[in-house]
C-alpha cells in the first residue's frame, strides 16, 4: 500500500476480501482485449480471508497521508451474504490501517451476488449492516459498489433506498465490471465471448451514464466514486462532470503501468484550469 502511494494515488482500495480463504474461479480467468483496451476477468473473489488480510495490514506502518479502503465480499458457498459483510466490519472495525469500508454487491463472478441489488433485498441488507455499524460505534465511512448493468428502473430503486439511509451511507462506487459486450468491440470473439466482467475502454461510457443517473436521482447528496475506462485526464474529467467526486482506475494501470497515475492527474489539473476551476469539487456534476 505504501509503495502505491508513491505513484500519485490519493486513495487506495484493498480487496475484495472474503471471510474465509477461497481460491477463486479456475484459471484461465483473465483475458486482455488489446484491440479494445479492455479486460475480461472472472476471478471470483480470490482471497486469503479476513484473518490473514488483517495480519498483513498490521505489518504495514500506515502512512496517514493516504486513505485506504477495504472492499468486502461474500464467500462463494456462503448461505448468509449479509452475515459475511457483518463479519468484515467486525474483524476490521478497529484496524488503524483501514479508513473506509465498501460493501460490494455487484461482482458478476460470484453466483447470486447481484441479486442483493434487488430493492427489497438491498434495503434489508442496508438496515442490518448499518444497524450493526451504529450499535458498535463504527465511525469509518461505508460505501456501496453497484453494477453498470442495472436498468433505469433498478437504478431508481437503488437511489431511493440509499436516500432513505443518506445519513449513514457515505458514498456510492459506480461501477463494477459489465457482463454486456458492446457491438463496436474489435477483439477476437474468442476473447469477447469469455464469461466474466468487462472493464476498460468498452465500459467507460456505460459507467459514466450510470454516474450521471445516480447523481441526478440523489441530487448530488452523496459522494460518487467513478470507475470504468479511465485512461486519461479527459476520461476522469468526464466522470467528474457527470457527478463523480473521486476516481478509481484498474485496467489503465494494467495496460500503461505506474506512469499513468501522474499522467491522469496532470491532464486533469490542466483541464480544470482551462475551464476556470481551481478545485475538482467545483466541476462535480456540472454536466449531469
Amino acid at each position: 500500500m505504501n509503495g502505491l502511494t508513491k505513484l500519485g494515488f490519493g486513495f487506495i482500495e484493498v480487496g475484495s476480501v472474503t471471510p474465509l480463504p477461497q481460491p477463486g474461479n479456475e484459471k484461465p480467468r483473465l483475458f486482455r482485449l488489446f484491440k479494445d483496451g479492455g479486460i475480461v476477468n472472472r476471478y471470483g473473489f480470490n482471497s486469503i480471508g479476513h484473518t490473514d488480510v488483517l495480519q498483513n495490514l498490521s505489518k504495514v506502518p500506515h502512512d496517514k497521508s493516504i486513505i485506504v479502503g477495504l472492499n468486502l465480499g461474500k464467500n462463494k458457498t456462503s448461505q448468509d451474504a449479509i452475515g459475511d459483510y457483518i463479519k468484515g466490519l467486525e474483524v476490521f472495525k478497529d484496524s488503524p490501517n483501514i479508513d473506509y469500508f465498501v460493501v460490494n454487491i455487484s461482482s458478476p463472478n460470484t453466483p447470486g451476488l447481484r441479486k442483493l441489488q434487488n430493492k427489497e433485498t438491498f434495503e434489508c441488507l442496508l438496515k442490518i449492516v448499518l444497524n450493526y455499524k451504529s450499535s458498535n460505534h463504527i465511525e469509518k465511512p461505508l460505501l456501496i459498489k453497484i453494477s453498470p448493468d442495472l436498468s433505469t428502473k433498478e437504478i431508481e430503486a437503488i437511489a431511493e433506498v440509499i436516500l432513505k439511509f443518506r445519513d449513514q451511507v457515505n458514498g456510492i462506487i459506480i461501477s463494477n465490471t459489465t457482463t454486456s459486450r458492446p457491438k463496436t468491440m474489435k477483439s477476437d470473439v474468442k476473447l469477447t465471448s469469455q464469461t466474466g466482467g468487462l472493464s476498460g475502454v468498452p465500459l467507460r461510457d456505460l459507467s459514466t451514464l450510470k454516474i450521471r443517473q445516480i447523481y441526478r436521482l440523489t441530487k448530488g447528496q452523496l459522494p460518487i466514486v467513478g470507475v470504468g475506462g479511465v485512461f486519461s485526464g479527459q476520461d476522469a474529467y468526464e466522470k467528474i462532470k457527470a457527478g463523480a467526486s473521486l476516481i478509481q482506475i484498474y485496467t489503465a494501470l494494467a495496460y500503461q503501468g505506474p506512469p499513468v497515475v501522474r499522467k491522469i492527474n496532470r491532464e486533469l489539473a490542466q483541464l480544470l484550469k482551462q475551464d476556470g476551476y481551481s478545485n475538482v469539487k467545483q466541476a462535480v456534476g456540472k454536466e449531469a
